[in-house]
């Protein structure tokens, strides 16, 4: 089973036991939180599609940790004037582990129905 989940604006594939690193949230590590937008859910070869989210899913995810990414440093230059300005940066990470996927069990669509109105 697997679900495509969006958080910090990215979208992620995800399954029960992996680890991921996302956008830094406002939980402390060993807390459990619930993403709530779930794009599409997959089991047993069954695929539910939401749109936009899947009514009911929930991937729920444990906190690990609190990272950093890698220095990035933005030099500025212009010759000739002395001008010169150093700047560096690392981006906050969450690193998550999926516990658990609930959802809606993916099952057939049912067949197309005439839908008759009886209007005055």
């Amino acid at each position: 089973m697997y679900a495509i989940v969006e958080t910090g604006g990215k979208q992620y594939r995800v399954q029960v036991g992996e680890t991921l690193l996302v956008d830094r949230l406002p939980a402390e590590p060993g807390q459990m939180i619930a993403l709530d937008r779930v794009l599409l859910l997959a089991a047993n070869g069954e695929v539910v599609v939401g749109r936009p989210t899947v009514p009911g899913a929930q991937v729920m995810a444990r906190v690990v940790a609190h990272e950093k990414g890698r220095k990035i440093i933005v030099f500025k230059y212009k010759p000739k004037v002395r001008y010169r300005r150093k700047k560096g940066y690392r981006h906050q990470y969450t690193r998550l582990r999926i516990e658990a996927i609930t959802g809606p069990v993916p099952v057939e669509a049912p067949a197309e129905t005439e839908v008759v109105t009886h209007g005055a």
